[in-house]
């Protein structure tokens, strides 16, 4: 029976010419639902309703392509004989943490050309990260990426799985740790946690900050299952050294701007002023 298993079909739709892959359409869902979330809420805190739509503009085919970047400079052993694949996201192969990288610049420059508090931008923008990435993780299971190792289909429907997932997770004759749906899970129980937060009395950078401290620690463990990590060594996988240093680094920033008084106004402060008013 496992021999007639088929993956679910890659492709979203095709006219024409023109091939649309549900890799792709899980992540503008991502991104779309991400925009909505932050849109209402910086009209809440006070910033025009267009702001997340124009960073946007600006932040998301930049981190894709610093996504892009990021993952082929770690694999530049292949594609420097393939050069023609290097345009091809779609197929997979976008490091999440590149993205990051290149959404936090973006962001830093427009507060700065705007003269909007990048801290309040990041805060707004943190639950809309990672609700993205947790939907975005679907796009991988659709294209059969960022699996873990090998497992048995009794330990898959021992996690009580559809059979959708369980069949996906059938890559060329073996079951692998559908580690894709582990790191969604994660990241879904994230966002629940930071719009949670946002609701309490931390202090400006806080959320953000809260969420690199959440989302690395679950990518650390996660990491360690993957068998297509991009690796630092040969026995240091790059994920979870980044990881690592993001939650130090979190941790450092929280403390210190509390200490120095850099952190003094807490995110809710606007809102609790204009209602007493």
């Amino acid at each position: 029976m496992e021999a007639t298993i088929q993956p679910l079909d890659r492709v979203f739709l095709e006219i024409g010419p023109l091939t649309v892959y549900w890799y792709g359409v899980i992540i503008g869902v991502g991104v779309l639902l991400g925009l909505y979330i932050a849109t209402r809420e910086s009209v809440r805190r006070g910033l025009s309703k267009d702001t997340f739509v124009d960073l946007i503009l600006f932040a998301v085919p930049i981190a894709i392509i610093c996504a892009r970047i990021y993952y082929v400079s770690f694999e530049w052993g292949y594609y420097s004989k393939h050069l023609n694949e290097i345009p091809q996201i779609w197929q997979g192969g976008i490091a999440i943490h590149g993205g990051l990288i290149g959404g936090v610049l973006t962001a830093i420059v427009y507060s700065k050309v705007k003269k909007i508090s990048f801290w309040k931008l990041a805060d707004i923008a943190a639950p809309s990260l990672i609700l993205g990435q947790a939907i975005g993780r679907w796009g991988n299971f659709m294209n059969q990426e960022a699996h873990g190792g090998p497992v048995t289909r009794t330990f898959l429907e021992g996690l009580h799985l559809p059979n959708f997932i369980i069949n996906q997770m059938y890559i060329n004759g073996t079951y692998y740790h559908p580690t894709f749906l582990y790191e969604s899970l994660w990241d879904f129980a994230g966002f629940i946690l930071l719009m949670v937060l946002r609701r309490t009395s931390l202090r400006k950078g806080e959320i953000f900050l809260s969420y690199l401290i959440w989302y690395s620690v679950g990518r650390f463990f996660v990491e360690g299952l993957r068998t297509d990590s991009l690796m630092l060594t040969h026995t240091l996988r790059i994920a979870q050294v980044v990881s690592l240093v993001l939650i130090v680094i979190a941790i450092i920033l929280i403390i210190v701007r509390r200490v120095t008084g850099m952190s003094k106004q807490k995110y809710l402060e606007n809102e609790e002023a204009q209602s007493k008013a």
